[in-house]
């Protein structure tokens, strides 16, 4: 421990596998080892693919990869501490490693929240502006929203590590999680934290929040266009565009929120329930996407299979 005064700070963490299992630790290995190689294989092939396809050099895909890149900064932040635990048991983390871990989860989340907002927007202008689509989201505008993205989250996690710092923290240093979690943190000091729960919660209700309710309402009017529509093939047609992102958006927002409730309102969840919300969170997303995708892009199926076909030959 480090002591000034009154203040005290521990040097270091403990995490937390799945409490209660901890014996079948190396069994439950094997599903988190398939879906991280799912999900850095998936996201690396969508990546390569839409690199070597001229054809998929358009908004829709480009921010696709920004996707892709965020679900694999995900799995690379959270995969070395994960497998430490279940095959090593390598519970320790140093508590400057744990909040650069942290920030970097939450800034991975938020670009994600926010890339599936510009993913909504391009789906609105595609189905409400189809002629005006390439004129509005040219190359430059893509790179300009991503640049927003990635200095949005940026800026407004860049106190949330210094707020943990500023703290006096208890005897107790077991997180909840396997990897570092604001709440999770915040929740071991001793002294006051309510500067970081109001802070934490503005942040999240002002970037993820407002990312929801900008993608219900971009869908709204998508639905809106859709239905004046002249003919049934044409309203199918254009939904069908959408469905792969709204799985991608319910597949990241449902867990996350959460999450969020868990940590911030449920003090009688069981922990295995939290720990289970908190893997689903971090570990699915990044695995369903490239399947999804895949799955429903008729353009990236397309592509895959030239690919494996040009290998083949």
């Amino acid at each position: 421990w480090e002591i000034n005064g009154s203040f005290y700070q521990p040097s270091a963490f403990l995490m937390m596998g799945i409490p209660g299992l901890e014996a079948l630790h190396h069994w439950i290995s094997i599903p988190f080892c398939a879906l991280y190689l799912i999900a850095l294989l998936g996201n690396c092939m969508i990546l390569f693919i839409i690199k070597k396809t001229q054809s998929l050099h358009e908004p829709m895909y480009y921010f696709l990869s920004m996707l892709a890149v965020s679900d694999l900064g995900l799995v690379l932040c959270t995969l070395p501490t994960t497998l430490g635990i279940f095959w090593f048991n390598i519970r320790r983390i140093g508590f400057d490693a744990c909040l650069t871990q942290m920030y970097f989860i939450h800034i991975l989340s938020f670009i994600e929240s926010s890339v599936l907002l510009a993913m909504a927007f391009d789906r609105f202008i595609a189905i409400s502006h189809p002629l005006r689509h390439s004129s509005i989201l040219t190359k430059t505008t893509v790179i300009k929203i991503g640049l927003a993205i990635i200095v949005r989250g940026m800026v407004s996690l860049l106190p949330i590590p210094f707020l943990l710092k500023r703290l006096t923290y208890c005897r107790k240093t077991e997180l909840s999680h396997s990897f570092c979690f604001h709440p999770d943190i915040m929740n071991l000091a001793c002294t006051d934290i309510k500067v970081n729960v109001f802070y934490g919660m503005i942040i999240l209700l002002s970037t993820v929040g407002m990312d929801f309710i900008f993608i219900v309402l971009s869908y709204i009017l998508i639905i809106k266009t859709v239905i004046g529509l002249a003919t049934k093939e044409e309203c199918l047609k254009a939904l069908n565009t959408c469905v792969s992102h709204i799985c991608a958006v319910l597949v990241f927002f449902i867990p996350m929120i959460g999450l969020s409730m868990t940590h911030r309102f449920g003090k009688n969840v069981p922990p295995l329930v939290n720990t289970l919300v908190a893997y689903t969170y971090l570990v699915i997303p990044p695995a369903l996407n490239p399947i999804i995708y895949s799955i429903k892009s008729s353009h990236i199926r397309e592509a895959l299979l030239r690919a494996l076909w040009r290998k083949r030959e």
